[in-house]
């Protein structure tokens, strides 16, 4: 695996303190990415704890008290302003979409609501209203807490849930750039609003994860393939890292095999040019966690052989012409020369994620001069990276790095390698392409 991602919406600060000190026993090189809860709709507990049996045609009333009790056919939120942002007319979901209730009635501050089918109502469910701008905070105080707690312990990633615009995502930053963090968001994609406006969070964030589960209950399920379709692309071009989540191996919670349905669905995330692929229950509660990971790295090492580079991709958001055209002309020649593997250095990343973008077949190795960058392209399509010290000259790095490859066995002293570095100080950008055998390399 190349990312641990903590759902702070099931974690303590005490808990997930514990995932990130395991985490960096096992390695320096695995990025930890926190996963906020976001503007999240939730009815209030439940009296009976267990929920009340509904049918279809039945009627459930909603009204505005935070601090309410739910139960016997009436709900309460903890959203103060629920009865007077939905409609007549809306759908109502509880529960991932488990029951379906629609608004016929808004009357003496409540919500009259028609029951579509049968189930339980129980507490503390999520509610979605699809197609319906719900005016909510977007960074809760929890949220806030974990975002600071993130930072002070060097995490690399902040996943921000039910990001609707860019100002959902500034809230985010304002609080990353008062403590000068490092730490990179990503924004979720998990309503229509997130859907709409999807070029300006690319342009504000520092990639995106495609959120199937909550997506798939605000928008028909038949268009979500085209939607995740239509998000790699985006992101692909402009060189974000886009991941994919959300019941990929769902079988694998109960089952040790996945069903070839799912299978299918993480190849084709993968045919598609997904940076990341993403397990939940599988791993965070389900019996086969070891196995749905092995499984999922199988598939896509599969995958990727079948996958042609993009050396005719069109990039934008370019701040580099340089570094690009030669990340451009170094996979290029991969496809004309027997190249095992392409080695890079860089500052901030930019370079990997430029050489990524063109998808070559074999591994790109970075070597980075940032701890934090190394593990930020963990998140990066087909990059190994390393935490180095800068070399004293080109021919030192070039050598150095032919040597690293060779002593852990990643190539042979007759295989031809080609290296993108700069020769102007690490601060200068790319500047150069070497190709040649191992052995010339160090010799």
């Amino acid at each position: 695996m190349n990312v641990i991602r903590i759902n702070s919406a099931h974690t303590t600060l005490d808990s997930s303190l514990e995932i990130v000190k395991n985490a960096r026993k096992v390695s320096d090189k695995i990025a930890i990415l926190i996963d906020t809860k976001g503007p999240e709709i939730r009815l209030t507990e439940m009296n009976p704890p267990e929920g009340f049996k509904v049918k279809a045609g039945d009627i459930v009333y909603i009204a505005d008290d935070i601090k309410g009790v739910s139960g016997n056919f009436l709900l309460y939120t903890n959203y103060g302003d629920f009865v007077k942002d939905v409609p007549v007319g809306a759908s109502v979901l509880i529960d991932d979409g488990e029951l379906k209730m629609t608004v016929a009635e808004k009357k003496n501050g409540k919500l009259k609501c028609i029951v579509e089918n049968d189930g339980v109502i129980k507490g503390k469910k999520s509610i979605n209203v699809p197609n319906v701008s719900i005016k909510l905070q977007s960074v809760t105080q929890k949220d806030h807490d974990f975002i600071v707690w993130a930072i002070e312990n060097d995490l690399d990633f902040v996943a921000h849930s039910f990001v609707r615009s860019k100002a959902d995502l500034e809230e985010v930053n304002k609080i990353i750039r008062k403590h000068n963090s490092h730490l990179k968001v990503i924004a979720k994609i998990e309503n229509r609003e997130g859907v709409d406006n999807i070029d300006e969070i690319l342009d504000n964030c520092y990639g995106v994860m495609v959120a199937r589960g909550d997506l798939g209950v605000e928008i028909e399920a038949e268009k979500i393939p085209v939607i995740q379709r239509s998000i790699i692309r985006k992101g692909h071009t402009k060189q974000k890292p886009v991941i994919i989540a959300t019941q990929m191996l769902h079988t694998m919670i109960d089952n040790p095999r996945p069903t070839r349905a799912e299978v299918s669905d993480v190849a084709n995330a993968i045919y598609q040019s997904t940076d990341a692929i993403m397990l939940s229950g599988e791993t965070a509660n389900g019996k086969y966690p070891v196995e749905a990971v092995k499984t999922m790295t199988n598939i896509a090492l599969e995958i990727e052989q079948q996958i042609n580079p993009s050396t005719d991709i069109k990039l934008e958001n370019v701040t580099w012409h340089t570094a690009e055209v030669l990340a451009r002309s170094l996979v290029y020649a991969t496809c004309q020369l027997p190249i095992r593997a392409i080695v890079i250095d860089t500052m901030t990343g930019r370079t990997g994620r430029y050489v990524s973008a063109f998808r070559p077949k074999v591994p790109i190795f970075s070597k980075c001069y940032k701890p934090y960058v190394m593990r930020e392209l963990a998140l990066s399509y087909g990059v190994y990276s390393y935490f180095v010290s800068p070399a004293p000259s080109k021919d030192d790095f070039v050598k150095e790095s032919a040597q690293t490859l060779l002593d852990e066995k990643m190539v042979s002293e007759t295989d031809m390698i080609g290296v993108l570095a700069g020769s102007f100080g690490v601060q200068a950008g790319a500047s150069f392409i070497e190709i040649s055998t191992v052995d010339k390399m160090i010799s």
